[in-house]
């Protein structure tokens, strides 16, 4: 049996403006999993997720397509991460099986409840990792980026596909976008041997190195959000006030610089700083867009942190989910975190999911 892992992850900052190519963002991918098995089998396959039991979904091989008993299932990313990783297979000339597909996943709560840490992606990258090892398919970081980004883009339909990256590269990550123009124009000709080999325009993928001083905090509001909508809400006001859309991106763009040269120096001042007016940055474009980021919930998390010396804002596309908070080691963050829990905040006791392949085995 095979099994492969890969991480959640949450924003730190560059939201929204990393949908635009080449804009970038931070990103952190954290220590808890969704983990992918696969077994082969003579007859029917299977897709199983412990979250979906009921939903669980048997198929058979009809030369290369797979032929599913119900259509109705929840596993779309999978669906298309198979379908892509296959096609990909096929060119490579290895002859398609039938298995049985596991899905784990540790990124939402076992009472359902959802922390908006990237499970659709992580979902994703699994499903193609996990394949790649039953196919036999070499597949460096690069390749299972790009190899499983076109099949979540291609259910989702936009978003800036950051969550791919941290769930394959691990660590904290400064990501830009790549031109997904470009992409759909491409895919249209291109083999995916020959797409997967190919620079894509603007995407560039660096790994940070923290400083030691710095802790990362994560608070959850308790109010799930859904971040495609909200991103397809920004994306219908952009065209109408072009003005203050990119007067957003070049600020955006103008303050991710400092903070990943914070990175570069360790300076933790600088980060927290540029941190503080990236959350300013968000407020003006949910402001002229009329898109709520900032939940009174957020906000009053936000609030507690900064009053106790950090600094704080929401994560992702916001309206919900977490926010995160950057403190310095040195101070003690007992009374913040009583403050929360008083407020209804939960802390999320998650670490960063440190640079390297995540667990790969065979049995």
């Amino acid at each position: 049996m095979i099994t492969v892992k890969a991480p959640g992850k949450l924003y730190i900052a560059g939201e929204y403006a990393v949908v635009e190519s080449g804009f970038p963002a931070i990103i952190v991918a954290l220590d808890q999993f969704v983990t992918a098995t696969i077994s082969p089998s003579d007859t029917f396959g299977s897709i199983v997720s412990k979250q979906y039991q009921e939903n669980s979904i048997f198929w058979q091989r009809r030369g290369n397509k797979m032929v599913f008993d119900n259509r109705d299932n929840p596993f779309h990313y999978i669906l298309s991460a198979i379908s892509l990783t296959e096609s990909y297979a096929r060119e490579a000339g290895r002859e398609l099986g039938v298995y049985h597909l596991g899905i784990n996943s540790e990124l939402d709560s076992s009472d359902g409840k959802k922390y908006g840490l990237g499970s659709s992606a992580a979902v994703t990258v699994a499903t193609v990792k996990a394949l790649c090892e039953f196919y036999h398919l070499s597949m460096d970081k690069s390749k299972l980026f790009k190899l499983a980004a076109i099949a979540h883009l291609s259910v989702q339909g936009n978003g800036s596909l950051g969550d791919i990256a941290a769930s394959v590269y691990g660590g904290w990550i400064a990501y830009h976008s790549f031109n997904r123009q470009w992409l759909a124009k491409q895919r249209q000709t291109a083999s995916l041997t020959d797409l997967l080999a190919m620079d894509w325009p603007d995407l560039n993928i660096e790994l940070l190195t923290p400083p030691a001083d710095l802790r990362l905090i994560i608070g959850w509001t308790g109010s799930p959000a859904s971040t495609s909508h909200l991103v397809d809400k920004v994306a219908l006001v952009k065209a109408k006030q072009r003005s203050e859309y990119q007067t957003f991106l070049a600020a955006s763009k103008t303050c991710l610089k400092r903070m990943i040269q914070g990175f570069h120096t360790h300076n933790l001042a600088e980060i927290q700083a540029e941190l503080r007016q990236n959350r300013q940055l968000l407020q003006a474009l949910g402001a002229f867009s009329q898109v709520t980021i900032e939940t009174p919930m957020l906000k009053k998390m936000i609030a507690i942190a900064e009053a106790a010396g950090a600094a704080a804002k929401t994560s992702g596309a916001g309206g919900g989910d977490c926010g995160i908070v950057l403190i310095d080691q040195a101070i003690n963050p007992a009374p913040l975190l009583k403050q929360w829990a008083h407020e209804g905040i939960e802390r999320l006791n998650l670490n960063v999911h440190l640079v390297g392949d995540s667990p790969i085995s065979k049995a």
